[in-house]
């Protein structure tokens, strides 16, 4: 099949990344439209709803491009399959990673059902990432440029997804991508990489979440069971964090900063260290479970591979090995890992090539 007989529809966000993917399959011959997806409409105030400018941007791109654009709401599964885990997950204690899960459930599965429904052959998103097709499987494989990858944040995609999907900035550095937005007169060519949660936008964080869940202030305590000061909510902490303590110097004590190495939720006490190589924030293994693998086949074990346990973490050589099933999954590190956080992810590799990941339990 000719390429201008498959209809690819982009997932564009008003940014320069699917902006130019929209641009660079159409320069390889597919029909190509837009789709621009809002996702929350909580607080939609001037201060923070950013998506009256993000649809505009997107509608510049798609008019140079004369291209049509859809819009879509998809509040109402944002809520329930992402915002809700999200919350539930701070109550916990833990600290998710919301990105992933929008990943999952909004751009690579509502989008990708809707994209379909409208007659789509494919989608594409500005993600920096690419796929490969070999031996009747899809490979997921990380950028070409390191300093974007974004395959930590995808490694959810299965054979289905990656069969409809198509990441066409994955084989540039970004830097190209601002300069072939700029040659196009976009109107985005130097807007900023959105940061903070997905889909809601940067926030006044503590404040944000207070809305939502209820705050319980408690103590500080060392490990050794000395009072250190006041937290303003366990939710507002994650391990191996050193700002925000509010506890500073002690008279007549080191002057090493302290760190957050252990939220005790059922006393409600937060529990610090002194010094960024406090043993007790270092660890050798940790389990995962909720694990997706790209092939949907479990590897063999034990996998001796990669993982990162944080977004742009350096590769760790690990040993994977399965419990309960399959259900959880154990992980060896040959080096200690600092600050291992329950509820972010555990991404998997073998060089360039995503093998899936999980999420952290402890």
């Amino acid at each position: 099949m000719r390429k201008a007989d498959l209809c690819v529809i982009v997932g564009l966000s008003g940014g320069v990344d699917s902006s130019v993917a929209a641009l660079l399959l159409q320069q390889q011959g597919y029909n190509v439209q837009g789709l621009f997806m809002k996702n929350w409409e909580e607080d939609d105030t001037e201060e923070y709803c950013s998506a009256s400018a993000d649809v505009a941007d997107a509608q510049a791109v798609c008019d140079l491009l004369k291209i049509p654009l859809h819009t879509v709401n998809f509040s109402a599964e944002y809520w329930d399959k992402v915002f809700e885990y999200f919350l539930q997950e701070y109550r916990l204690g833990r600290t998710p990673n919301p990105d992933i899960l929008c990943n999952k459930e909004i751009k690579f599965k509502a989008f990708l059902d809707y994209a379909l429904y409208l007659g789509a052959d494919f989608i594409a998103t500005g993600h920096y990432v690419r796929k490969q097709f070999k031996n009747d499987k899809y490979y997921l494989l990380k950028a070409l440029d390191k300093n974007k990858d974004q395959s930590y944040f995808l490694y959810t995609l299965n054979q289905k997804k990656l069969n409809y999907s198509l990441f066409p900035v994955g084989e540039l550095k970004k830097a190209e991508v601002r300069k072939i937005a700029a040659e196009n007169n976009f109107v985005n060519h130097a807007k900023k990489d959105s940061t903070g949660i997905c889909f809601i936008g940067e926030r006044k964080f503590k404040e944000f979440l207070q809305r939502y869940i209820p705050a319980q202030p408690g103590i500080i305590e060392t490990m050794d069971g000395k009072t250190m000061g006041e937290h303003e909510g366990l939710m507002y902490y994650t391990l191996g964090q050193r700002q925000g303590l509010g506890i500073g110097g002690q008279r007549n004590a080191s002057e090493d900063p302290w760190y957050v190495i252990e939220k005790d939720q059922a006393r409600n006490v937060l529990i610090v260290g002194q010094g960024h190589d406090h043993p007790r924030l270092f660890s050798d293994n940790l389990i995962c479970s909720q694990v997706s693998w790209v092939l949907e086949q479990a590897p063999e074990v034990p996998l001796t591979c990669t993982a990162k346990i944080r977004y742009r973490q350096t590769d760790q050589v690990c040993v994977v090995s399965s419990i309960a099933n399959n259900k959880e999954y154990l992980v060896k590190f040959v080096q200690p890992q600092w600050a291992v956080a329950p509820g972010q992810s555990i991404v998997f590799y073998q060089d360039d090539l995503c093998l899936g990941g999980g999420v952290i339990d402890f």
